[in-house]
């Protein structure tokens, strides 16, 4: 049966996986990118070499509107909205001594109020018995000194759940989240390209390898199927069992 998917942060990495995953089940998909056409128009164009379908739409968030403007894009193409996939995110590398208010203020904008913007925004579209995930991180429980603020804002939104699943479980929507451990993309490779660091990550993590976005996708995918119908309010760690304990 299609149905109809909208995935944020679409143009590369987890997202694009995401994208891809939900196609290949039958999904038709909005690509949302904040920027990088390229890449979206990338993305899309895997999905379709596949047999699926997708389209691209731009918003860049933490600017004024964008919600709006990506809410009213994809309700001029679906009817109705089966799938949202709250990936879009960004990060931070300072301590609590380094980091600034400006800084901060981005973060949580981005991180923790559009999602929760757009699940507002697009309530009137989504479907009864759809679906909502949103990708945290499990730097929810672990303790990284330089991460600070994107750790509160991924534990943030993991707390978004179980209060939206409430609200929307009469409806048959489940409301879950994904909280991914070291994932190999684009933007960690630099790190997972020093050979002490990949090899200290790899030897943390209880399955014995990094993360590929392959592996979260597929959580994604079965939280947006019907195997995932009976799971809602929850956060589902996507690790590899990372940082589980003492190394054996």
């Amino acid at each position: 049966m299609t149905n109809n998917a909208l995935v944020t942060g679409a143009s590369r990495g987890i997202g694009r996986a995401i994208a891809r995953r939900l196609a290949a089940d039958g999904a038709v998909v909005a690509v949302h990118h904040g920027g990088n056409e390229v890449a979206a128009k990338e993305t899309v164009a895997l999905i379709e070499e596949a047999g699926g379908r997708a389209f691209p739409v731009c918003a860049r968030f933490g600017e004024a509107g964008a919600v709006d403007r990506l809410a009213d894009a994809v309700s001029e193409v679906f009817d109705g909205l089966d799938v949202l996939v709250n990936n879009a995110g960004i990060g931070s590398h300072s301590t609590i001594g380094q980091v600034t208010e400006d800084e901060l203020d981005r973060i949580l904008a981005v991180n923790v109020k559009t999602p929760m913007l757009l699940v507002q925004r697009l309530m009137p579209l989504l479907n009864d018995g759809g679906r909502v995930v949103t990708v945290g991180s499990m730097a929810s429980r672990i303790a990284v000194q330089s991460q600070i603020a994107y750790t509160v804002s991924k534990a943030a939104v993991e707390a978004l759940a179980p209060t939206l699943a409430n609200e929307l479980g009469r409806r048959g929507i489940t409301v879950n989240t994904v909280a991914p451990g070291p994932i190999r993309t684009d933007l960690t490779e630099p790190v997972l390209a020093i050979p002490e660091a990949a090899a200290g990550l790899t030897a943390m993590t209880a399955l014995g390898r990094i993360g590929e976005p392959e592996d979260v996708a597929d959580v994604v995918g079965f939280l947006a199927g019907p195997g995932g119908r009976w799971i809602t309010g929850r956060t589902l760690d996507v690790s590899g069992g990372t940082y589980l304990g003492p190394i054996a």
